[in-house]
């Protein structure tokens, strides 16, 4: 939706890795140095760390566009808590091969066979391994075993492992890993974005949908957001989302501070109820997460919105705009007292009090709105994204 209203060419700040919108930091610079001076060794393992959302992947997508397939064949590895035996069977997977069974020896020679096939026909191997903080230590143990393969005097597989912080420390600390330490040739962790690579990596972004100036940024919004984030990029891609979504419906050219709190609020609001995105902030009233007392509700399809969500954000919304009413019913009650029961006016010490019940009863009416604003925000930004989310609900 946004992008259409700003004249955007693509979503810039989608979640899913792009090489195309490689944002080159600091730390990311020296991660590639890392990586072309490993690779460059053809044996062992490159290690990179980092926090969910440091750009692991899009780094790695970004070293598949400078490889020559003609020259390195390369398998990649999303691995859950997988044990020894299982991890081998993945990995011969990983390269295409079809094993009989579930016998680790058979799937050990088919790997070696394969490799060794690759090796005479001038092709090195690289697997890439991602999620290591998962494997268990037998899983680990098979890796460094996998190593050992050769043709002669060459090595046939080299290793890149990717993992969060948690897997660096075991790296570093556990007593079963001193061989793997050993055959470790580079390695090098993700440091999230200071605040000013962040300003650079969305305009670097924007500039590749073709942004021209529209949105504009208040002062000081991209300083707040990077306060927000961290500075890791998958949460700043996050909020930036939600933030030009906002823009879109409000139909605004500027970007301001008071639309970041309310990004993050809903944000906030949406981990507190269960739905939410990692990277949320602040909670979500209570009356938003109850259910309609009706009958008990059908599970949605798998990638849907809830209905039951759905529908008890608008029954709050509802509830408000009763409440609103009210408050509106009291206003004018307040008014009325203000001039008399009768039209006559009031003595000094009765007209004060009346003005009295007036401001507050404005007071109130204005925060009523608010909510209700904010409640209705929400509750549309949710059915937008759900739309977007699958190319044939986008014509709706």
């Amino acid at each position: 939706m946004y992008e259409n209203f700003y004249g955007f060419s693509g979503r810039p700040f989608q979640l899913t890795p792009d090489p195309q919108f490689y944002f080159e930091s600091i730390s990311h610079k020296k991660a590639m140095s890392y990586l072309g001076y490993g690779l460059s060794q053809g044996e062992g393992f490159i290690v990179i760390t980092g926090e969910v959302g440091a750009g692991k992947s899009t780094l790695v997508a970004h070293l598949m566009e400078r490889i020559d397939p003609a020259a390195l064949t390369v398998a990649q590895v999303v691995t859950t808590a997988l044990d020894g035996a299982e991890v081998v069977h993945v990995v011969a997977q990983s390269f295409g091969l079809h094993v009989e069974g579930h016998d680790k020896a058979t799937a050990l020679g088919a790997i070696e066979r394969f490799l060794q096939d690759e090796a005479r026909a001038g092709r090195r191997c690289l697997l890439v391994v991602d999620e290591c903080q998962n494997l268990e230590l037998t899983a680990l143990e098979e890796l460094r075993m996998l190593s050992n393969f050769q043709l002669g005097s060459h090595p046939l597989l080299q290793s890149l492992l990717l993992g969060q912080p948690e897997f660096r420390r075991t790296l570093a600390q556990h007593p079963g890993l001193e061989q793997l330490r050993q055959r470790i040739i580079a390695s090098h962790h993700l440091e999230a974005l200071d605040a000013a690579e962040v300003e650079d990596y969305i305009t670097h972004r924007l500039s590749h949908v073709g942004w021209d100036g529209r949105p504009d940024f208040a002062p000081g919004l991209l300083t707040s957001l990077y306060r927000h984030t961290g500075g890791i990029p998958r949460r700043v891609n996050q909020v930036m989302n939600r933030l030009l979504l906002l823009g879109a419906i409000e139909g605004a050219e500027m970007l301001t501070d008071a639309m970041l709190d309310d990004v993050i609020a809903e944000m906030t609001a949406d981990q507190n109820r269960g739905a939410g995105s990692e990277g949320n902030l602040r909670s979500a009233p209570a009356s938003a997460t109850a259910a309609p007392a009706a009958a008990a509700p059908t599970p949605a399809p798998q990638g849907s919105v809830p209905a039951t969500e759905v529908a008890a954000l608008l029954a709050e919304r509802d509830a408000r705009t009763a409440e609103l009413e009210a408050a509106i019913s009291e206003l004018q009650a307040a008014g009325n007292a203000h001039r008399g029961s009768d039209g006559i006016a009031l003595s000094p010490e009765d007209t004060a009090l009346a003005e009295a019940r007036l401001a507050a009863a404005l007071e109130r009416i204005e925060a009523r709105l608010e909510e209700q604003e904010q409640s209705f925000r929400h509750v549309l930004t949710m059915l937008i994204e759900w739309l977007e989310e699958d190319p044939s609900r986008r014509a709706a």
